[in-house]
């Protein structure tokens, strides 16, 4: 394990790469501010160095709420997403500290969808961004690097990556929501009759309780597939 002071890189911090993405931003982005201490141990932790836009984004902000926080990218947590990268990972996809996980949850949004790194668990992209929707329930590679997806959220059109997934009232709804918490939807997005999420019915969950139920779904819907 590295101590702090390898991980922290002051020649070529990542940060700048991020503060440049965030000056031209086409999508409202807010950076949660950080707690020292906190992200100090994320750091540590995650044993990734702050050259990478990855361990700046965990040791220089609390997490990232983009569009309006309608989609989440972990930090080292806050209380407005009281989650960090490290320790949202740990118990679902890290299990053992110094052992590499199957793949790597880096962010999520208000439908219950996530956003992981592949690690060599989700397939032969390894570094690749995947996203799990509630609508297939299958892990799919978005062929972006952990640094292109971030841009991605700051620049992309994510009106048309959440097509028809986005109700009328979706930007004050996401504007109430904590970082914990996710819309349940019934009937299930990923059912016939869930084809239209204006005529679901859709309340605020904790993300724990949603993720643990997706985690079951995807063993009753595609029990072939990756957890």
């Amino acid at each position: 394990m590295k101590p702090l002071e390898e991980l922290v890189n002051l020649e070529e911090p990542g940060w700048g790469l991020v503060e440049e993405w965030m000056r031209t931003a086409t999508n409202a982005v807010e950076v949660l501010p950080k707690d020292d201490h906190r992200a100090s141990q994320e750091l540590v932790s995650m044993q990734v160095t702050t050259r990478s836009p990855m361990g700046a984004i965990v040791y220089e902000t609390g997490g990232i709420l983009v569009d309006h926080g309608w989609l989440r990218i972990l930090g080292s947590g806050h209380a407005r997403l009281d989650r960090g990268l490290f320790g949202w990972n740990q118990g679902r996809t890290i299990h053992k500290l110094g052992q590499p996980p199957s793949h790597l949850l880096i962010a999520d949004d208000l439908l219950g969808g996530y956003f992981a790194v592949n690690a060599g668990g989700l397939g032969t992209k390894m570094g690749k961004v995947h996203y799990l929707s509630q609508d297939r329930m299958e892990w799919e590679c978005l062929d972006t690097t952990y640094s292109e997806f971030v841009h991605w959220a700051f620049h992309g059109d994510l009106d048309k990556f959440y097509q028809g997934f986005r109700w009328k009232t979706w930007q004050q709804d996401a504007q109430a929501a904590l970082g914990h918490q996710v819309f349940s939807f019934y009937p299930f997005l990923w059912s016939k009759e869930g084809s239209e999420i204006e005529k679901c019915h859709r309340e605020l969950v904790s993300i724990e309780e949603q993720y643990r139920l997706t985690m079951e779904f995807r063993k009753k819907l595609a029990p072939s597939g990756s957890e």
